[in-house]
């Protein structure tokens, strides 16, 4: 049985959204991934639908066809009530370096002063900690990383950027994340990461899923100019380590 109720609405003609309570909570996270695990394994046809995850909702996507909603709805709660122990998808640790020179960290003054700690403590509460993916969006490959240590929380910048560079690492609140391309961005930037978060040429053009976990280490500005360019010509290596092996 499920340990949380939920609400299932229709998004459109293709779509349902299934809502969790309004949350950040890694226990409804897992419980969103056996959801989908379930319904692949036992329901939905992984061909006929898309699935996509984010904090406290699931939204089914029908990819070719006008969904039965009133069909649908019931069919789904019933579903949720029948989970059973179904495998998690494969998840991962990704170890990702960044670079947190100055140069990069265009508000880590800032807010060494807002928050009354050295730049070098926000350097090692950052990289220090272990973050969990709880959704991808805004930008393709943009990560939204719950897990932040309370003393990091700080709030959007009352004014945006109009340009955040690929690559940039920044805190907003209680997540952190990093921009996968050029964009307009409100977080406070700390550093720069050289390992690009989405290549529309690949298979995969994401190679982190929701549910993964995320670690960064801190390295020099030679290193950085290293691994971008290993990265650039297709030969760094992301580290990565098995979750629930």
């Amino acid at each position: 049985m499920s340990n949380f109720k939920i609400s299932v609405r229709q998004f459109g003609v293709h779509a349902i959204l299934i809502e969790w309570p309004n949350k950040v909570d890694e226990s409804i996270l897992d419980e969103i991934l056996q959801f989908i695990q379930y319904l692949k394994k036992n329901q939905l046809n992984e061909k006929e639908w898309e699935f996509v995850p984010a904090y406290n909702s699931l939204t089914l996507i029908c990819k070719d066809t006008v969904l039965d909603f009133d069909y649908f709805k019931p069919k789904i709660k019933e579903w949720y009530g029948l989970i059973k122990k179904v495998p998690h998808a494969t998840r991962y640790l990704w170890r990702l370096p960044v670079s947190y020179d100055l140069e990069f960290g265009l508000d880590l003054q800032e807010i060494s002063s807002l928050l009354g700690l050295e730049v070098d403590r926000i350097i090692e509460l950052h990289s220090r900690s272990i973050y969990t993916v709880y959704g991808i969006g805004f930008l393709p490959g943009f990560m939204y990383l719950g897990g932040v240590p309370e003393a990091l929380e700080v709030p959007r910048k009352s004014t945006p950027r109009s340009k955040v560079l690929k690559g940039s690492v920044g805190l907003a609140g209680k997540q952190t994340g990093i921009y996968p391309q050029d964009s307009p961005g409100g977080w406070n930037i700390i550093g720069k990461c050289p390992v690009p978060m989405f290549n529309v040429k690949n298979e995969n053009p994401c190679f982190v899923s929701v549910g993964d976990q995320i670690q960064f280490y801190p390295i020099s500005m030679a290193e950085y100019q290293l691994h971008k360019i290993e990265a650039e010509v297709g030969i760094y290596n992301i580290e990565k380590i098995v979750l629930d092996a």
